[in-house]
């Protein structure tokens, strides 16, 4: 496949503060590239370097094979973007709101209604075509948001928080319509605080920290990273200290914690854990109510990789 985004060494300066330290990745012809990390990580700040929006210091970014700059139009005709703050006019219903964006880009009438009916389609808005943004909910407002953005058809999407404080309802319908634009041709550029997201859309995720990438690659290659291979939640009916010294020191322990109640254990390696930490409270007569069993998440690698949560 081909790069359709390529991001070399570039560096980003707010006066004393490096945003963006010597930075490079590529974006492949028809993936869903995740772009995560925590607040002030650099995120939002290489969007707007791709789109030209900010100025940089070092390096060079490339869309489809031409130079990215302030007046290339062309580029950004083939380019769709949906901020996480929603971007439309209130004295314009649904209909007249998608209409307008995509005219920005499509002269031919009958070209854009078949455009903007395609959009409305995408993200469920056929009965709401007559509203005005104050008469729809969150989740609505945001597939409108996500319509006016993608309407004119572009080859390139960036979606940043798309799905931020929608209802359940809303989230899944933006997740199945990212899905379409994908299997239609679209390459996109996803960023989200939700790993859930991530591993549904996602075909490979590269993981921002103070302007560098600490890791890339698809979910599981990044799930080979951590040090842990196995985590397991135990609620607890009886406990004692004893019991719990013996359990740090068995084979394969990578933590061990107890808190009001619930044990949080967790293994660097072995293929019966389960199994031996049911046997060991047999041993110690230690009874519990509830107990199951996990596989690192992407949440244990961005906490492992960057020392915070994703949301930090």
């Amino acid at each position: 496949m081909k790069n359709i985004i390529e991001v070399k060494k570039l560096t980003k300066h707010y006066k004393d503060f490096k945003a963006l330290d010597n930075l490079s990745f590529e974006v492949k012809e028809g993936e869903i590239l995740g772009l995560l990390g925590p607040n002030g990580s650099g995120k939002s700040t290489t969007i707007n370097c791709i789109l030209s929006l900010l100025n940089f210091d070092k390096g060079s970014i490339k869309i489809l094979g031409q130079e990215m700059t302030p007046d290339a139009y062309d580029i950004k005709s083939k380019i769709g973007v949906v901020f996480q703050d929603v971007a439309v006019f209130d004295e314009l219903t649904v209909y007249e709101n998608i209409n307008y964006f995509c005219g920005l880009y499509v002269n031919d009438k009958k070209i854009r209604q078949q455009y903007i009916s395609d959009a409305i389609d995408l993200v469920g808005l056929k009965e709401f075509e007559r509203f005005y943004p104050k008469q729809l909910s969150g989740g609505l407002l945001r597939r409108l948001n996500i319509a006016c953005g993608i309407a004119h058809k572009p080859s390139i999407i960036i979606l940043d928080e798309p799905t931020v404080a929608v209802d359940p309802q809303s989230r899944n319908n933006i997740l199945e319509g990212i899905k379409q634009l994908n299997k239609n041709g679209a390459t996109i550029v996803y960023t989200t605080h939700y790993m859930e997201e991530v591993e549904i859309l996602c075909d490979r995720i590269i993981i921002l920290d103070k302007g560098k990438i600490v890791a890339s690659g698809t979910s599981k290659e990044l799930k080979e990273l951590v040090s842990i291979e196995e985590k397991i939640t135990v609620e607890l009916e009886s406990f004692n200290d004893k019991f719990l010294e013996e359990l740090k020191g068995s084979k394969n322990i990578g933590e061990v914690i107890y808190n009001d109640n619930i044990l949080f254990v967790t293994y660097k390696k072995g293929k019966h854990n389960l199994k031996d930490l049911i046997d060991f409270m047999q041993v110690n007569k230690i009874k519990y109510n509830k107990i199951f069993s996990e596989l690192p998440t992407l949440n244990d690698v961005f906490l492992e990789l960057t020392g915070k949560e994703l949301r930090d």
